[in-house]
């Protein structure tokens, strides 16, 4: 089991599997040729981390971060208590199947499994096993939660998913031996850096449209004056001379006298590469468009 590659436990928005090839291009060669660390401060599904962990095993360590401390919680039980998490998963994977063809039992079940998430007053494993749950049967994959930071996705449609993939939690967890998990503000990651660090921001975006946002994945929304805080992070980075690369949407490819990104990433380089977008609620809207990727 050690010897699979691990990948992204989860769906997400935005994951980054389909630009790890525009990444590739862009890595500074003089820190992955050699022991370096790797941050990420808003890690997300962890497309990027476990490729990296995969493709450069000479890395000294990987830190990630994320404010979502759901998300993290689920990273740190998938490292530490892989067969207890499997147990759970096992479970909910068995009664939510023996649901299929009963569609009023099978909501019923989905809410009930939603609500008991959203008191987060179980222990930290069955919190780490609902949280796996709801994103493999709900709507897309999606992760959306209030002001009172509720997650409110409704259930999804698909038969039988896979709940618990037993071999890539093992495969994960394994991975996951050499990285520092941290939750919380990204700025924090600044106290974790190395000789030779290198960072990837996946932020999330600034939204193409009114209704595009996914913004409510945690339940302080990221608006400009966050986007540009970032960029003021970077711009410290630069200064004590670490690598970075960041994605975001390309906003001047919706409306071409948007040039928000390319003002206040103007001293650094900007490139637009292709991307498809999987997860929308609107089939149509699904499909190729540019995304960025900035470097200093």
């Amino acid at each position: 089991m050690e010897s699979r590659i691990a990948k992204p436990f989860l769906k997400w928005a935005g994951g980054k599997t389909q630009l790890i090839t525009e990444i590739e291009k862009s890595l500074p060669k003089d820190v992955v040729n050699g022991k370096f660390t790797y941050i990420e401060p808003f890690v997300g599904s962890g497309a990027v981390l476990f490729w990296m962990l995969e493709k450069f095993p000479n890395m000294e360590k990987a830190v990630i971060n994320d404010i979502n401390s759901d998300l993290i919680n689920a990273y740190k039980i998938i490292a530490s208590k892989p067969k207890e998490l499997i147990s759970i998963l096992q479970i909910f994977q068995n009664e939510y199947h023996n649901l299929d063809g009963k569609n009023n039992e099978k909501k019923a079940y989905f809410y009930k499994k939603r609500e008991l998430y959203n008191t987060r007053n179980e222990e930290l494993s069955t919190q780490a096993a609902l949280f796996i749950f709801l994103n493999r049967t709900c709507f897309n994959g999606l992760y959306r939660v209030n002001k009172n930071n509720g997650f409110n996705v409704p259930m999804g449609s698909y038969k039988k998913p896979t709940i618990c993939d037993t071999e890539n939690i093992f495969a994960v967890s394994n991975a996951l031996q050499k990285v520092e998990l941290l939750s919380g503000d990204y700025e924090q990651t600044l106290n974790h850096i190395d000789k030779k660090s290198l960072f990837y921001f996946d932020p999330p975006y600034k939204p193409l449209s009114n209704t595009s946002s996914f913004n409510a994945y945690a339940k302080d929304v990221f608006n400009d004056e966050e986007q540009i805080r970032l960029r003021n992070f970077c711009s410290k980075l630069n200064v004590l001379k670490h690598h970075w690369i960041l994605s975001n949407s390309d906003v001047k490819g919706k409306d071409t006298n948007d040039n928000f990104f390319d003002e206040i990433y103007a001293d650094f380089s900007i490139s637009r590469v292709k991307a498809r977008r999987s997860i929308n609620a609107n089939p149509e809207k699904r499909g190729e468009l540019n995304e960025l990727l900035i470097t200093n």
